[in-house]
């Protein structure tokens, strides 16, 4: 092995070697298990929450192909109707173009032709990170038979009257003149302002005072609201006003909807322009007057001076006319939330069109009963309140998108408007042709389908239906799904519906939802904040002016981009380091709680590098010790080792790797990855590193051939079991070092990816080894904190006494008083006698025995005095100074409690160092008398 720990050379070696080998594709074996991927968008790159349900769904894979099962992690992606069509139209405006001049043919060709060009860079990613999918089976939503399935399913519901087309109202983007879902949606708080309008009573007595946000949505008006327990306005129901600028009489109603404490407690109602004013029309039957064109300029309903004008530039001119004619009361500042599209981010506008439907009901509950009977299980539990809460509260699914990239949706219309849902044209022409009794001309409906709707058959879709394949026999419903929590009702509840629809069973089994990837300071990574991290650039690494370059590109704010260079300079002055994806991986797996939100800091990355390169030499010392080459060991010391000895520790560690492996086994069964993480974190640095290779350092440099052939099985055993228990979550490079120490425990095997997970059962517990070997290193630590307050060279052998040993220390005393001689670097070891003083000595305890350093022969007094009131003054200060901050009130108020929490640490830790320090200045006190 090289001497410094390289991923670069290995991981993408290692990869075409595992993917050439064929080792991802599912085996025979008697049980089954599979995932199916979250479809990323085609549209782009893997980001760092994709990254991390890679990770997670790859560990999972990893470790059900090593236990025997046919795995199949099932690979794709999504189409992105939206996202992917404004790509392409961002090219063609960059060449002086719009989609307009091209006919819809040639631009879907466009569009097909850009996703040929760019669509591999997502398998790149995942290959890079090494997500063990059968890419021979890489689905996308746009193939022919994901399509066929598509028009199948289309075709089905409306056969049974759950999917319907109707006019209602909408998400609608005014830039990009579709229809948008919730998600695609963000609302956020943004100044605007409240705008008191006096409405003129008709019979001309007086006038009632309406607050709004939108005044230019006044045109559309249908009625005044009032709440009948307002006693300011109750005499008013039923009476009339006169609508201002419009010229028509509307009614004033009486709806529990308005709050009186809101505005003036009287709210202007437009059925047509906002989805509550909606729902109270549909109670009163309110007629819908839509304002608006696509575009958002006022139509024709307006009166002529205001026609054609942007809404904004409308809303002006309007506000001006009603102050003109004193019909504005007064105008607030006001913080309102404001809908935009995430894609072209427009002011969203709800908007009244004729759009296709999925009536949802029926097949909610269904999902619901699902669910409620543990046929699918949410992990972490309390999520599924929230899938109830949206099932209970669920309204019909609009599905139809008003783009020319996506499924078109299978509607032909003749000339009278009648509509023909089929299979392909040919079923529609026929259809047509039987109802008119002759060939008619028809035309295709200009919709395509929400994404969503594709995604929703996505874990059988991909597995062949609607045939019946063997897939689907083998692999339906699948096991779990990883998704963020952020998509139940969008993705997750859709699928579950259309799995029990379809195939009569649930999709998938259970539903682990993972938190969200956000930055080290806990806010949401994007584009415009330029927070974003590539994966990538943590696995290679990327310098600065890279590093800049990337994150102010293709800015849809480009002023935004001065702060970003500014900011990102300040955080990575000398860009990103390489960290290998292994790295990554670990810290995606420490970070997997089941918490919302995840912050991800290089930091943690760093520190699991560190970890890789502990493992990386500890692999070397084995290599070398089984080679015969010299182990760069320490001089051994003085005193002869005995197999008891080397029992103790064989026994320990192979108990430990028993319950760790158990831990591991646990965690990975209730999706707490971050439990497995830290596990086999604790097992790999402290026990098997610090702990147990010390042990075999000096057990080599004797001469005790029964304890070395004691090593010699144990030590190559534990580290390649340890590599099989590590690979699902560090797959490199324990397939690296695994290729080299499975010869030498006398395993074979062709790579780690088809090798047998280990069995707890292999490595039984040891409660009498672990807890001696538990009492050996605490009163090893214990000497090594005497050195540290001591400031004594840990080299340097010393006497130990023992003070107050029962029976139990006596014995383990006389069992392992070698080992623990070597690991505390003692030159003697001598348990008091009862009647015995002991001399001036550093103390430490384990249990009721006190550990005693003499320390005649190791200090100088004075100096040693000096140089401890030295570090009392130091203490003092900083105890003063943590004080006073935790005293001042502002401090503890406004400061964030993480840091409020930390300086309480930090506090604490300077009184502990105090009473240490007053405990060492006795004891050197007492030396210099002595």
């Amino acid at each position: 092995m090289d001497k410094v720990y390289s991923p670069a050379e290995i991981e993408q070696r290692l990869y075409q070697r595992w993917e050439a080998a064929g080792y991802f594709a599912p085996r025979s074996a008697p049980r089954s298990y599979c995932i199916v991927i979250p479809p990323p968008n085609v549209t782009g790159t893997l980001h760092m929450g994709h990254a991390f349900q890679d990770t997670i769904m790859d560990a999972l894979t990893r470790m059900h192909r090593m236990q025997g099962a046919a795995t199949l992690w099932q690979p794709g992606t999504d189409h992105a109707g939206i996202a992917t069509q404004m790509v392409v139209e961002r090219q063609l405006n960059a060449d002086g173009q719009r989609r307009t001049d091209l006919t819809r043919e040639a631009f879907v060709e466009r569009v097909w032709a850009w996703k040929q060009q760019s669509g591999d860079t997502i398998s790149r990613q995942m290959r890079r990170l090494g997500a063990s999918v059968d890419w021979s089976r890489d689905r996308f939503t746009m193939d022919p038979d994901l399509t066929q399935a598509v028009v199948e399913a289309f075709v089905r519901l409306h056969e049974q009257g759950l999917i319907y087309r109707g006019k209602r109202l909408v998400n609608w983007d005014p830039v990009l003149l579709t229809a948008l879902s919730d998600l695609e949606v963000l609302s956020e708080e943004e100044d605007g302002q409240l705008w008191y309008l006096r409405y003129p009573l008709s019979d001309g007595d007086g006038h009632i005072v309406v607050a709004t946000t939108r005044p230019e949505t006044m045109l559309g008006d249908a009625a005044v609201a009032v709440n009948a327990e307002d006693l300011r306005y109750r005499h008013l129901i039923g009476r009339r006003v006169r609508l201002p600028l419009a010229e028509r009489e509307i009614p004033i109603i009486a709806d529990s909807y308005v709050d009186p404490a809101f505005g003036s407690g009287c709210l202007k109602i437009t059925p047509a322009h906002d989805f509550n004013d909606y729902a109270i029309g549909q109670r009163h039957g309110l007629p819908l007057i839509n304002i608006f064109t696509p575009d958002a300029r006022l139509n024709e309903l307006a009166p002529v001076r205001l026609r054609g004008l942007d809404r904004f530039v409308a809303r002006a001119r309007m506000v001006e006319e009603l102050q003109q004619a004193a019909l504005v009361e007064r105008i607030e500042p006001h913080k309102l939330m404001t809908p935009r599209g995430d894609r072209s981010g427009a002011v969203i506008e709800p908007y009244l069109t004729d759009q296709w439907y999925v009536r949802i009901a029926p097949l909610a509950a269904e999902a619901t009963a699902a669910v409620q009977s543990a046929r699918v299980r949410f992990v972490p539990e309390n999520w599924d309140k929230t899938f109830y809460q949206w099932m209970h509260n669920i309204q019909d699914w609009c599905i139809s998108r008003q783009l020319w990239w996506g499924h078109r949706i299978p509607a032909w219309y003749d000339e009278q408007g009648n509509i023909y849902v089929a299979r392909s044209a040919q079923q529609a022409q026929a259809a047509a042709h039987a109802h008119h009794g002759r060939d008619v001309r028809l035309r295709q409906d200009e919709d395509v389908l929400d994404t969503w709707f594709s995604s929703a058959l996505w874990p059988f879709s991909t597995l062949g239906w609607p045939a019946q394949t063997a897939e689907l026999d083998r692999f339906y419903p699948t096991d779990v799904l990883v998704t963020g929590f952020d998509i139940i009702f969008f993705w997750v509840a859709r699928m579950i519906m259309f799995g029990l629809k379809f195939m009569g069973e649930v999709p998938f089994r259970e539903v682990y939802l993972h938190g969200l990837i956000r930055d080290a300071e806990g806010q949401k990574m994007s584009k415009s904040k330029g927070n974003v991290i590539d994966p990538l650039d943590v696995i290679d690494g990327i310098a600065l002016p890279a590093l800049v370059a990337k994150r102010t590109a293709g800015l849809m704010q480009p002023h935004l981009a001065a702060s970003i260079e500014k900011a990102t300079r300040k955080q990575y002055p000398e860009g990103i380091a390489a960290y290998g994806t292994d790295a990554l991986r670990f810290t995606f797996a420490s970070l997997a709680t089941q918490s919302r939100d995840i912050s991800f800091d290089l930091a943690r990355v760093a520190g699991y590098r560190n970890f890789c390169n502990k493992l990386w030499n500890a692999a070397r010392f084995v290599l070398r010790a089984f080679a015969g080459a010299d182990p760069e060991l320490p001089p051994a010391p003085a005193g002869e080792w005995d197999k008891t000895r080397i029992s103790i520790s064989e026994r320990w560690i192979r108990s430990r790797l028993g319950a760790t492996i158990k831990t591991v086994d646990e965690a990975f069964r209730e999706y707490r990855f971050d439990f497995a993480a830290r596990a086999l974190y604790e097992f790999t640095w402290h026990e098997f590193c610090d702990w147990y290779i010390e042990i075999v350092k000096s057990v080599l440099r004797s001469d005790d051939l029964t304890a070395q052939a004691g090593v010699r099985r144990s030590l190559p055993a534990v580290m390649e079991t340890l590599l099989r228990v590590l690979h699902p979550l560090m797959p490199f490079i324990s397939e690296e070092i695994w290729l080299r120490v499975a010869p030498l425990a006398g395993v074979s095997g062709e790579s780690i990816v088809i090798a047998p997970w280990p069995s707890a059962t292999e490595f039984p517990a040891d409660t009498t080894a672990e807890e001696e070997m538990q009492w050996i290193m605490q009163c090893v630590l214990g000497i090594r904190q005497i050195r540290s307050e001591m400031e004594i060279d840990p080299s340097r052998q010393l006497p130990l006494l023992l003070q107050h040993a029962g029976k139990r220390d006596l014995a383990l005393i006389q069992r392992h008083g070698a080992l623990l001689s070597h690991l505390a670097v003692l030159a003697s070891l001598r348990p008091l006698h009862d009647d015995e003083a002991p001399p001036p000595a550093a103390a430490a305890m384990v249990g009721a025995l006190t550990l005693l350093v003499p320390m005649a022969g190791l200090i100088e007094p004075a100096s040693e005095l000096q140089r401890l009131e030295r570090r009392v003054q130091k203490n003092e200060r900083e105890l003063s100074r943590s004080r006073g901050m935790l005293a001042n009130d502002n401090f503890v108020r406004n400061a964030p409690p993480e840091v409020v929490a930390q300086e309480r640490t930090r506090l604490a830790d300077f009184e502990r160092t105090r009473e240490g320090l007053a405990r060492q200045i006795d004891q050197v006190r007492a030396l210099a008398l002595a």
